[in-house]
């Protein structure tokens, strides 16, 4: 019961927060591109698909749609239909990407969007491509796996083996060409591929050429463009030398056997490595004879076994049971280790006398060197946005993608859509009760605690407030008269009543006091009649007074 309270409570909360139960999420600053995936007719009105072909010849004949989530039919996505095909659709971004444009101490880059496994994980990628300028109009039809990226950005998986990519493709001043330069592996990030969950994927670029990737707004990767790519973003200084080689008389080995030394006559090459143990003795409990396997004593011939039609029937074999401790069949002398075993000889090794240390070839300047203090300008401009991709895993689903200069942006768009939703799928997952679900979510999420606190308390101020005031206690003569007015005519009247009441009680007590403990319970039982008699004398008052006020 307690989890079905809290689950219905925590989804009222969200919708409390909204006008309708599903809204989408609102643009809060600048971006570059920002799709929900809501208010698409069909595949074509943002995305394109691709008709073009892979480098190999293959069709990217993997299917698309635009459909619900399991969460909320309404919270549309685009979906990768196909397992073991490949995959590729596009959109052109609504303004160009220029890098040298964010080279300022207050601008980044940050791309990020929603992925989610609607069955596990088993082989294949879920990334970005952000393409890059090129010579020619962006076209998604022609859009493959050639298409020249600029970042390539998101999860890959195949078996084992998991990570987040971030590629950038940088253009080398010197000679013109295009390298990819990859960031060091991600970690702590491997359960989004199987607990069939939406997962946010974060990427920020920051001006100063650092950056950071999160994954459900938890960093699991930071580093830098200068120091943290591989290979480096700027080449070394200096190179190896390609017309130098070794020596023909370099001697690069630093031990050598010691020509002097010489096989001692004792030494034994042939002798056994091991040896018969002569102090073993055969186990008493020993069956030389016992076979280790017998017919089933407990196997019964089928009632429609035909010896006609099946032939003779025989009980299957199984393991002897009285071989359970290995103690049957013929007994052989356990081996030891032998203590004149010596193995081949060898002569030891010695200091080499010629030694010519680890050869190198000589260092000249390198021919294509440069020295970009700022790469995060120098990546290459960005124009479209798109997924070209092979998987052996259908229904990947990709939400809520945004290019935007600003992190809080990015944050903002993922408060009104990624934070609602994942509160509701941890609500709806098997597995840990509600309770748990939600003091994990609210451990990583503590803003929870306001809004339930603002569902639980303010309904209560709210009902308090409008009522006009607390209600007053159940019939209690004392609380009555500290709250009602009374007036002096009337306090005069309760006054004299009270007096009169005293003296009534007075003659009664003290012949009581005479009696002994039978007369004791006596006066207990009258004294109850005349609370209640008291009772119904005050009540005339009571409303006298109510009624003057």
């Amino acid at each position: 019961m307690l989890k079905k309270v809290i689950s219905a409570l925590l989804i009222i909360v969200v919708i409390s927060q909204e006008e309708e139960p599903f809204k989408l999420p609102s643009l809060n600053g600048n971006a570059f591109f920002a799709d929900p995936f809501a208010n698409h007719d069909g595949i074509g009105s943002i995305w394109g698909l691709s008709s073009s072909s892979k480098g190999d010849g293959s069709k990217f004949d993997g299917r698309w749609a635009i459909e619900g989530n399991s969460a909320n039919p309404k919270d549309l996505g685009l979906v990768a239909k196909d397992k073991a095909r490949h995959h590729a659709i596009s959109a052109k971004l609504n303004k160009k990407v220029e890098f040298t444009d964010l080279n300022d101490a207050q601008k980044q880059f940050v791309v990020q969007y929603e992925v989610k496994y609607q069955d596990t994980m088993e082989c294949g990628g879920s990334y970005l491509k952000l393409v890059a300028e090129a010579d020619e109009e962006f076209s998604s039809d022609t859009f493959n796996d050639k298409t020249l990226y600029s970042i390539m950005f998101g999860p890959d998986k195949c078996g084992l083996e998991s990570r987040i990519h971030f590629i950038v493709n940088y253009k080398n001043p010197i000679t013109g060409s295009v390298d990819e330069k990859h960031a060091k592996a991600s970690s702590d990030f491997k359960e989004i591929f199987s607990d069939q969950k939406s997962h946010l994927i974060t990427l920020v670029v920051d001006s100063d050429s650092s950056f950071e990737i999160f994954v459900d707004q938890k960093s699991v990767n930071k580093g830098s463009l200068l120091t943290d790519m591989s290979p480096a973003i700027n080449p070394p200084s200096e190179i190896d030398d390609p017309t130098d080689s070794k020596p023909a008389d370099w001697d690069d080995k630093e031990k050598i056997p010691d020509p002097m030394a010489t096989k001692p006559e004792d030494w034994d090459e042939d002798a056994p490595k091991f040896i018969d143990d002569e102090d073993a003795v055969k186990p008493e409990d020993w069956l030389d004879d016992e076979p280790e396997h017998v017919a089933d004593p407990e196997a019964v011939k089928p009632e429609d076994w035909d010896d006609e039609e099946d032939g003779e029937w025989e009980a299957p074999i199984v393991e002897n049971p009285k071989c359970e401790a290995g103690n049957c069949g013929t007994w052989v002398r356990p081996q030891k280790p032998n203590p004149d075993y010596k193995g081949k000889w060898a002569p030891p090794l010695i200091d080499n006398p010629n030694y010519s240390g680890v050869w190198s070839p000589k260092q000249i300047p390198n021919p294509e060197f440069f020295e970009d203090k700022t790469p995060f300008a120098s990546l290459m401009p960005i124009t479209a946005v798109g997924i070209e991709m092979w998987t052996m895993t259908k229904d990947i689903m990709f939400d809520n993608v945004i290019l935007t200069d600003s992190k809080a942006v990015a944050d903002d768009w993922a408060g009104e859509s990624w934070n609602k939703k994942t509160l509701i799928e941890k609500l709806n997952s098997p597995g840990d009760s509600y309770l748990d679900q939600f003091l994990s979510y609210a451990g990583e999420n503590p803003w929870i605690w306001v809004l339930l606190a603002a569902a639980i308390i303010l309904p209560v101020i709210l009902y308090i407030f409008c009522s006009g005031g607390s209600p007053a206690p159940a019939d209690d003569g004392a609380e009555a008269k500290k709250t009602d007015k009374v007036t002096p005519d009337d306090e005069k009247d309760e006054k004299a009543e009270g007096e009169k009441e005293d003296d009534e009680d007075m003659p009664e007590l003290e012949e009581t006091e005479l009696e002994g403990e039978e007369g004791e319970e006596e006066v207990e039982e009258e004294a109850v009649e005349e609370e209640k008699e008291e009772e119904k004398e005050e009540a005339p008052v009571k409303r006298r007074t109510r009624k003057a006020d």
